[in-house]
């Protein structure tokens, strides 16, 4: 059943939930973020490069009883596309088969994805609706990264309703293995130089 929606924020935010905010306190200052738009809901260049840098992802569905699921999905930067400013999509590797994600979508095309950057403390929130894509090799091979080692079964796309970008209150700092090994690199090239450089003016001045 599809419900109709004044503003796009409409997609979590429903009557009862404007009832707890306005009971709370808070739904004077969301009504007046739903009086200049809502939430965006199409992918703009500044979200397409933070989905498309993501290597970890949260994808939530709901079978048709309602309960929910979350599965994580990882991979490489670029796993993660944007195909066009209304729609991801990803190779889906072949894991332990269960298909969880898979029914729930055939009875219930509702998604969610939760993008996490522990580094520089971001988060985003997407809502939509999803689709598994079966038996498409032109697809596939498109979403595929290049030179990964996975096997793709098939592909989701996931079709953006709503979005919304949240405060960064409560993400631990978190980095990534190549960040730190970069890091730990680069203070050994430093310190290389600088006994260099110790070395060179310990011959200049004659001490041993």
């Amino acid at each position: 059943m599809t419900t109709d929606r004044t503003y796009s924020s409409d997609v979590a935010f429903t009557p009862t939930v404007k009832a707890i905010q306005a009971r709370k306190g808070s739904r004077g200052a969301y009504g007046k973020m739903e009086e200049k738009g809502g939430w965006q809901t199409a992918i703009t260049p500044d979200l397409k490069t933070f989905i498309e840098a993501q290597i970890s992802i949260f994808l939530a569905t709901a079978n048709a009883e309602g309960q929910p699921y979350i599965q994580h999905r990882g991979g490489p930067p670029g796993f993660l596309r944007v195909l066009d400013e209304k729609t991801i999509g990803f190779a889906d590797f072949r894991g332990n088969r269960q298909y969880i994600t898979q029914g729930n979508l055939a009875d219930n095309a509702k998604a969610h994805l939760f993008l996490v950057d522990y580094t520089h403390k971001r988060r985003v929130k997407i809502w939509g609706t999803a689709r598994i894509v079966e038996g498409d090799a032109e697809l596939i091979a498109k979403l595929m990264p290049k030179d990964y080692r996975a096997r793709p079964e098939q592909a989701i796309l996931f079709t953006v309703t709503a979005w919304d970008a949240n405060c960064e209150q409560h993400i631990p700092v978190r980095y990534e293995e190549a960040d730190v090994d970069a890091a730990i690199a680069e203070a050994g090239r430093r310190l290389a130089a600088l006994e260099a450089e110790v070395k060179r003016l310990r011959e200049l001045t004659g001490e041993a």
